[in-house]
């Protein structure tokens, strides 16, 4: 599967991601953003690329690799925790490679995603959860139209302490 717009693409996960994969999951700088705690196997990494190409409405998630217009793999986003009774999905995104934030990827990344959502998959509404202080973050998902809708207190556990993290909505119909 592949959805695309000017200066990105969405793809599925293929079963050569797993070096790629490898090297994102196991980085201790974004362990805070995705809630990893340990390193991953390319063996455990293996086996979850082999099932995420499995249908959404299966697995009740989507997770999907961005390229920018290089067609380099720059990060991914995901769909979890599918509701299809209830018509909602939470979302989340990372874009790994530093050298491509800020360049309106993420933007571009959900934007493609919130479409898909509605159009193909019926949804009513998206929901993020995020760090108190991921600033940039509650900054882009605001810009897409999310509201922050709840706010979970000391939710987050950090090496110096606890965090608050927050809840945003989408409407998408």
């Amino acid at each position: 599967m592949t959805i695309s717009s000017k200066n990105i693409r969405l793809r599925a996960l293929e079963p050569a991601d797993v070096e790629l994969l490898y090297k994102w999951e196991n980085n201790p700088d974004v362990w805070r953003v995705s809630n990893t705690y340990a390193p991953l196997s390319k063996f455990i990494l293996a086996n979850y690329i082999k099932s995420n190409n499995a249908d959404i409405w299966e697995n009740k998630q989507l997770r999907l690799v961005i390229e920018n217009k290089q067609q380099v793999a720059i990060g991914t986003v995901e769909l979890f925790d599918f509701e299809p009774y209830h018509s909602r999905a939470g979302v989340g995104i990372v874009i790994f490679e530093h050298s491509e934030r800020g360049k309106g990827n993420a933007i571009e990344a959900l934007e493609l995603l919130i479409e898909f959502s509605c159009n193909t998959l019926g949804i009513k509404q998206l929901y993020a959860n995020v760090a108190e202080s991921n600033v940039a973050s509650l900054k882009l998902f605001e810009k897409l139209g999310f509201e922050i809708t709840g706010r979970k207190k000391q939710w987050l556990r950090l090496p110096n302490g606890w965090e608050d993290e927050y809840i945003l909505q989408k409407q998408l119909v």
